[in-house]
């Protein structure tokens, strides 16, 4: 039997495997009944054998290997905040060139994240994950050997291009998790990202007073050497494989998960929905998922606006000591030599690295409460908390209660960027995911470009209108989760552009089924 959904501009041809015939429409003018397009109960999909392969030693292999490319992506990002303040005081760099070794790499990130979901979403996951974290280990230990300025600004900004497909990696990773564990599983990837971040600082302090900044450059691209000498064990995306017609390869995967995990593949034939047209950002804006997609947008630019705003002001205020001199004299300070510099001292890693570990608090509060109280709320939630966390900073508090409020504000707006992680490839059918993540990725890089002009440029002329702009912000922004279509928790993948699925088919065959028994 062979089927087309009716929304034929958005889906492409349909393959059904019943046992010991295999047929598929290849014009669109074959009109079949209903009751022919029916999955049998010898058939199931790709959704059915996950959640019945469930989650093992695959798996675990999986995390650990996810986590080493999130890894990789922290330590490259907390590199920007260490050699900077080396370069500046080295090549006696003014300030706006300091300020550019961080903008090139976000603008990188940005102008890279909707590319590579592109490519992960036609050419395969593992392919677009594989090809982004090569980008960076190759232009990240090149720009170790940096001769100047402008080679370090090349270098970088093109490890920044690159670093705009480590997203992908959550498309990969979810598509092998079954629904119960995936919102967990997800969440816990942040724990690489600290480790990662964590990781970067100790290593500076074991490398930069004796052996600089280039041995630090080349030194902090192992763990991505590591991903990739590892990631050819990665298989490719069963979902993906299935959609691109593959079913044989998607049917070797999961035969593989099942024997790795121990555990039984569902009887009878995999149902395989091939659709051609993939990775299109019109996709993302049809009527079905138009205002998810823009939502998902405001969403991501208010995390990442929010989560590097505050880390600057952290810098800001904590060098003033109480909120006080900043608003007494924050616009009346006394000029200073453009190329004034000073080296980090162990007093300064200790910092980064306490508001590096503040981050764990948010992340366990949000583990707790995602699958309670759903992915929207929780959103709301973090962004809410981070608002009143803001609050208190109008007033004139002391360096210990400043200390508090910050820590606690980056704590949940670090759990509610983990949260959007787990919604946003929930919400998208496998057809559009990672583009869908790219997108958001790439919005995400706006507000962190956008963000130093207000944490450090407007923070000189107002302290209360720098807060209440990220207030309103994240305000407006908890509005927004709570204003999503869809809620996904406890809801499995979608396999293709239409939000029923194959598992609907499934589940009214079986109805069926079961009304004619009777």
């Amino acid at each position: 039997d062979s089927l087309r959904h009716d929304n034929e501009d958005q889906c492409g041809d349909i393959e059904v495997y019943t046992t010991g015939i295999q047929t598929r429409n290849l014009g669109k003018q074959t009109s079949l009944h209903p009751l022919h397009n029916r999955p049998t109960a010898d058939t199931f999909t790709v959704e059915d054998a996950v959640e019945a392969i469930g989650f093992g030693y695959f798996q675990w292999k999986l995390s650990i290997l996810t986590g080493l490319s999130w890894m990789a992506d922290a330590m490259e990002m907390m590199i920007l905040s260490i050699i900077a303040p080396q370069l500046q005081c080295e090549w006696r760099l003014p300030g706006w060139k300091v300020a550019m070794l961080t903008a090139v790499v976000f603008i990188g990130m940005m102008f890279s994240s909707t590319l590579w979901g592109n490519i992960t979403d036609k050419y395969g996951r593992k392919v677009g994950l594989m090809m982004s974290m090569v980008w960076v280990l190759y232009y990240g230990f090149l720009s170790a050997f940096a001769p100047g300025y402008g080679w370090v600004l090349v270098l970088r900004g093109l490890v920044g291009f690159g670093i705009g497909g480590a997203p992908q990696s959550v498309t990969l990773y979810s598509e092998f998790l079954p629904k119960k564990s995936r919102a967990t599983c997800i969440m816990l990837v942040e724990i690489f990202w600290v480790l990662g971040a964590v990781f970067e600082v100790l290593l500076a302090i074991w490398i930069m007073p004796s052996m600089g900044w280039r041995w630090l450059l080349g030194l902090s691209t192992a763990p991505l050497v590591l991903f990739v000498v590892l990631g050819f064990w990665l298989p490719e995306s069963a979902r993906f494989d299935v959609l691109s017609g593959n079913r044989e390869s998607a049917m070797r995967t999961l035969r593989r998960i099942a024997s790795e995990n121990r555990k039984s593949m569902p009887l009878g034939k995999l149902i395989a929905e091939q659709q051609e047209d993939r990775g299109r950002i019109r996709d993302l804006l049809t009527p079905q998922y138009c205002r998810t997609t823009l939502l998902l947008w405001f969403i991501w630019f208010a995390n990442a606006f929010s989560y590097y705003g505050l880390i600057l002001l952290t810098t800001e205020l904590f060098q003033s000591g109480e909120v006080c001199d900043v608003i007494t004299h924050g616009a009346k300070t006394e000029p200073k030599c453009d190329l004034e510099c000073k080296y980090l001292t162990i007093e300064d890693y200790k910092d980064l690295l306490w508001t590096t570990i503040a981050e764990f608090p948010g992340l366990f509060v949000t583990l707790f409460v995602i699958d309670r109280i759903g992915r929207k709320k929780s959103m709301a939630m973090c962004f809410l908390m981070f608002s009143v966390c803001i609050l208190p900073l109008y007033a004139c508090i002391g360096r210990v209660a400043l200390t508090v409020f910050i820590f606690v504000a980056r704590a949940f707006i670090s759990g509610g960027f983990q949260v959007s992680y787990v919604y946003t490839p929930e919400v998208y059918p496998t057809s559009n995911r990672a583009l869908g993540i790219g997108t958001c990725s790439g919005m995400a890089r706006v507000g962190a470009l956008l963000t130093p002009f207000v944490a450090q440029v407007l923070l000189k002329t107002s302290v209360y209108m720098t807060l209440s702009v990220y207030c309103v912000c994240c305000l407006l922004a908890a509005v927004a989760s709570m204003l999503l279509p869809v809620e996904t928790t406890g809801l499995g993948l979608q396999e293709s552009c239409t939000i029923a699925g194959a598992q609907e088919m499934k589940t009214t065959s079986q109805m069926s089924n079961v009304s004619e028994n009777i």
